[in-house]
């Protein structure tokens, strides 16, 4: 049986299963994993003087990891430079804050070029190998280069950015021209595969057939749409558990009979975390009656400190949490609860189900499993409402959600107040369909489509491996 290769950023393979934060791809990835032979390789997360490429393995429940430290002008110019200064902000239309650097785009093309050294000795000849998002998007082209002729895939965990957008980024040719060395391409959603296939038909000329195959740069790869979900057993299991269950009585106690707005997003411009508090704000003022009856809990873990955005970014939050609180609160009243901590996944299991409203509305997002969570928390006798922005990759199949637009505080205040008041019967019609796309989209699921089609396709010809040795040499 060929085994899986899995290749991202950071391997984030929890010890303890139940642990996980607010982030879903570290779970979802370590459910593949379990039920394939095969590894997780990517960056440690620690530093050293001088790159060595000494690899670092250990198994964490049932995922064996394979990691490699990188050196402080890595660090700076790939991971905090080109991908979180340059292709996160682009990747989510924000080219106000986009960063264009040379010293990054070099530290990128670098960066994964080691990742590639280091990977291609421990690559059998049946392994499939299977990259994840844009921290590596050289990565195919760099180990084509050294020979590897395995079958190699990449799934993009963000949205693909809109053609006029795209061609801000200096070398946007040389970045599309990598990922042709890939034989499977993967999207969450059909908005994002159009996007990238937009650009190829009118940037570079290149050729889109009905089944997504695209030629380019004299070759071709496959896309495709998965959309991603999360390991419904296992958040069930969490949810059920002693530990969520005893923080479901926690935060129904701490309710007091009033009700509650969840939002759990980490700390990012893309969230749209500026715009809930404000449109709560909005439902506030909007609505007298409710002061002193709901109450939002924005958890919102710190991330990415050290780049000056987030910096930025929290310091409008704390104050923005600060100034509707002080213009509102009453004696025994708090609008706003803002946590800046992370909370274990049986934990927000427990945190979801008090809830009666889930508020998920980032500007930009490439799917949010914080939705699915939501609605796989809730009591189907009693099921709480979610509120989701028509600009989260979830919102194409999530249309039982309240689908919002999260500029618009507006909407933000009307919806708030439709869930708060939604009769019984629609609650539970709405999370009945809306649980079906979570079962129906379940990680198990999206794995094994993924891997299935990467399998289905053709192996690389060889003509394809002699031109990509000839450009190496050159």
């Amino acid at each position: 049986m060929s085994r899986l290769i899995v290749v991202s950023n950071r391997v984030s393979a929890p010890k303890d299963p139940a642990a996980g934060s607010a982030g879903g791809l570290a779970m979802a990835l370590s459910a593949a994993l379990r039920k394939y032979d095969g590894l997780w390789f990517g960056w440690s997360g620690e530093t050293v003087e001088q790159f060595t490429g000494e690899l670092n393995i250990e198994d964490r429940a049932g995922v064996t990891v394979a990691t490699v430290d990188l050196e402080p002008q890595d660090v700076d110019e790939y991971y905090n430079g080109y991908a979180n200064k340059t292709l996160w902000p682009l990747f989510h239309h924000r080219v106000d804050l986009t960063a264009y650097e040379r010293s990054y785009g070099e530290g990128y093309e670098r960066t994964n070029r080691r990742f590639a050294e280091v990977l291609q000795p421990l690559i059998q000849p049946d392994d499939i190998i299977w990259i994840h998002d844009y921290h590596m998007i050289p990565m195919a082209r760099d180990l084509r280069r050294l020979g590897v002729k395995n079958r190699i895939g990449f799934f993009l965990h963000t949205p693909w950015p809109a053609r006029q957008l795209l061609v801000t980024l200096p070398h946007h040719r040389r970045l599309v021209e990598s990922m042709f060395y890939f034989d499977l391409i993967g999207f969450h959603t059909d908005e994002w595969l159009g996007l990238f296939e937009r650009y190829v038909e009118v940037e570079v000329r290149g050729r889109v057939s009905s089944d997504h195959v695209l030629e380019a740069f004299g070759r071709r790869v496959q896309c495709g749409v998965f959309p991603i979900g999360i390991d419904v057993d296992g958040f069930l299991a969490a949810r059920d558990s002693s530990l969520g269950g005893k923080t479901y009585d926690r935060m129904a106690a701490s309710a007091a009979f009033r009700s509650m707005i969840v939002g759990v997003d980490r700390l990012d411009y893309s969230k749209g975390l500026e715009q809930r508090m404000l449109g709560f704000e909005q439902f506030l003022e909007d609505n007298p009656a409710q002061r002193g009856e709901v109450f939002l809990l924005q958890v919102t873990p710190i991330s990415r400190d050290d780049v000056d955005t987030y910096q930025d970014i929290r310091g409008r939050l704390d104050a923005l949490a600060g100034r509707i609180n002080g213009a509102y609160a009453d004696m025994d009243w708090q609008p706003i609860r803002y946590l800046n901590r992370t909370f274990r996944r049986d934990q927000l299991a427990g945190i979801y189900r008090a809830a009666k409203v889930g508020l998920v509305t980032p500007l930009r997002d490439g799917m949010n499993l914080v939705a699915k969570e939501y609605v796989a928390a809730q009591n189907p006798d009693d099921p709480g409402v979610l509120i989701l922005s028509r600009f989260a990759g979830a919102a194409e199949q999530m249309g039982e959600a309240l689908l919002v637009n999260p500029f618009s505080r507006e909407e933000l205040s009307e919806a708030i107040k439709t869930a708060l008041t939604m009769p019984l019967e629609e609650r539970i019609r709405k999370w009945k369909a809306l649980m079906q796309v979570v079962r129906d989209t379940d990680v198990g699921i999206w794995r094994d489509s993924y891997v299935g089609a990467l399998k289905q396709v053709a192996i690389r010809a060889d003509d394809d491996m002699v031109a990509d040795a000839v450009e190496s040499a050159a």
